[in-house]
């Protein structure tokens, strides 16, 4: 039975409007192109081939799509043509240059192509259209795609980019809150993987972090809040990544301190840390939708919010912790 969507307590973003979400999925099994050809089949559009293992799908009923093996080297960029021209300019004529190239990503694209995930990058859409991309995963799952539980190797995530309501220091604080409190609680009920744990993509924040924002007098500026952030966390590799969110909100704040080029402003949240379960039965993109919505209600019930703050802390400096993630299911709401 599918899972019934369910609303966030806030629906409209600065502007009025209905807030959209972007979806991210990482799999196996299936190659870039057939994957777009599955896309273009179900919500329709043109394929565009960029590369051999690279093809975007413009003009969905959804919006546009990008589909590509997950590996940087396989695809074409002007940082690596530069450096190669760089190196090579005097030795090789431009155009057998550009061949090579051409030749050397495809080559590493094929060799690659095995083991390294296929990744589906969806436009932003109304969060009310989360079962359509359930729509597709099923195609997907039906021609063949593996998710992670398919291998130990499969360190596959899906990745949700919910639009924010707001940008004030207040809610943006109230849901990195809300988030590092419930962080032990999804961690145990999504069953992280554990090749995905062992590897840096989804980290926890660092406690010292955790302890410093959930202080009852921390009352950041968002000046102050995106500069705490940046010295605890200087990196993408977080299960909430917030950098793309504050580089929108403060572009030349984040990248005087942020030197990865990867960084992509945007208004949203980045929610890395669930599998990409596609051959587990019951799973959906609804249903990571819906446990990230904890995360939001909590945030949006403030009394609520400062209890499980107080609870943490105070188990925090007991000698002997008590399990946190079976605590937090007091503060959930049903």
């Amino acid at each position: 039975m599918t899972e019934e969507l369910q609303t966030p307590p806030l629906v409209e973003n600065e502007s009025g409007q209905i807030r959209r979400v972007g979806v991210e999925l990482e799999f196996s099994s299936l190659s870039a192109l057939r994957s777009a050809e599955l896309i273009q089949t179900r919500f329709g559009g043109e394929v565009i081939s960029h590369d051999p293992h690279y093809f975007q799908v413009k003009n969905t009923e959804l919006g546009d799509f990008d589909c590509k093996l997950d590996v940087r080297y396989a695809h074409p960029s002007e940082e690596k043509e530069g450096t190669a021209k760089r190196l090579l300019g005097g030795l090789v004529k431009e155009e057998k240059l550009d061949d090579m190239l051409r030749r050397t990503e495809a080559f590493i694209g094929d060799l690659s192509e095995g083991w390294l995930p296929t990744e589906i990058v969806g436009p932003p859409i109304p969060y009310t259209w989360i079962p359509q991309i359930d729509e597709l995963v099923d195609d997907l799952t039906k021609a063949g795609a593996e998710g992670t539980e398919s291998s130990w190797a499969y360190a596959f995530g899906v990745q949700l980019n919910p639009e924010v309501s707001h940008s004030d220091s207040d809610y943006l604080l109230r849901h990195l809150q809300a988030y590092c409190l419930l962080s032990d609680w999804l961690r145990e009920s999504i069953n992280i993987d554990v090749t995905r744990r062992i590897l840096p993509f989804v980290d926890r924040f660092p406690l010292s972090y955790i302890k410093l924002i959930l202080q009852k007098d921390y009352q950041p500026s968002r000046e102050e809040l995106i500069d705490d952030y940046i010295e605890y966390n200087p990196t993408r590799n977080r299960e909430l990544d917030m950098l793309p969110l504050f580089r929108f909100l403060d572009e030349q704040r984040v990248m005087s301190q942020i030197t990865s080029s990867l960084v992509k402003a945007r208004p949203t949240f980045h929610y890395r840390l669930p599998n990409a379960s596609f051959n587990k039965p019951g799973w959906s993109v609804t249903g990571e939708w819906n446990r990230w919505l904890k995360v939001e209600k909590l945030a949006h019930a403030r009394d609520r919010l400062s209890e499980m703050a107080l609870a943490f802390l105070d188990n925090q400096n007991k000698l002997f912790h008590n399990n946190w993630a079976k605590m937090s299911a007091q503060w959930l709401e049903p």
